[in-house]
């Protein structure tokens, strides 16, 4: 960790934080905290979606809400060009039901392209992202809650993505809830084929997300924490699913 002087105690206690949470493989992958004038930023390279949402919330919790920048980045699963990333997330999109009366465009070496288009008088979104060395950036306007968190976890689960910055807006405005937060994530569980998502109970108190259920694999396990971690809005997850 690099701090300056007057943030040496600040670091000590952010530093035992993380070398008590197994999430964050602090030796493997060094997080850096940098003073940013009004607080403090945490650079550096993590393994995955979970230690960089961990990292985050115990430096929020040593140093107040509002003080802390996030500049983490994920080390890539597979290594890709921002190119491949745009073409990989824009299929993922596309490929979307619940976005068939989507409007998506992507800014691309200068240019912004429209990838679908619809006619519809209300359309369920209006999208345009970008890639710049690895993150993506969302912009438009969504319909719900769900989408915009759909929308992010398509994000994270994009190879070669290292951040995601979701910028999307909902409207009309929604109220969030623990309720809303659930559906969400039962949503990207259904998503995603290598998890069987009826198998897995979701309780959530206060953003906290417990999973529960009866899997047969481990690496199933470790993909529904992942996916849980990847919806927007998630405080921490207690995956408590048991193996047969």
């Amino acid at each position: 960790m690099a701090l300056s002087q007057g943030n040496n105690d600040v670091g000590k206690e952010l530093r035992a934080a993380f070398e008590l949470d197994p999430r964050v493989d602090l030796h493997k992958y060094p997080i850096h905290v940098v003073p940013n004038g009004k607080g403090l930023t945490l650079e550096g390279e993590v393994e995955n979606i979970a230690a960089k949402r961990v990292a985050m919330q115990l430096a929020r919790r040593v140093c107040g809400l509002d003080q802390v920048i996030d500049a983490l980045r994920l080390v890539p699963t597979e290594p890709r060009g921002d190119g491949e990333i745009c073409d990989a997330f824009s299929r993922s999109l596309l490929a979307q039901p619940e976005l068939r009366n989507a409007t998506i465009r992507q800014h691309r070496k200068g240019r912004l392209e429209t990838l679908h288009e619809t006619d519809d008088d209300e359309p369920s979104a209006t999208i345009a992202f970008a890639v710049a060395e690895g993150e993506l950036t969302l912009a438009g306007e969504v319909l719900s809650l769900s989408h915009k968190r759909v929308i992010e976890a398509l994000g994270w689960w994009t190879p070669g993505c290292r951040n995601v910055v979701n910028k999307l807006e909902v409207k009309p405005a929604e109220e969030d809830n623990d309720d809303e937060l659930a559906d969400a994530i039962r949503l990207v569980f259904e998503m995603d084929p290598m998890v069987h998502a009826e198998q897995i109970g979701i309780h959530i108190a206060d953003g906290e997300v417990t999973l529960s259920g009866i899997l047969t694999r481990e690496e199933e396990r470790r993909l529904a924490e992942m996916d849980a971690w990847s919806v927007w809005g998630v405080k921490d997850v207690h995956n408590e699913i048991k193996l047969t």
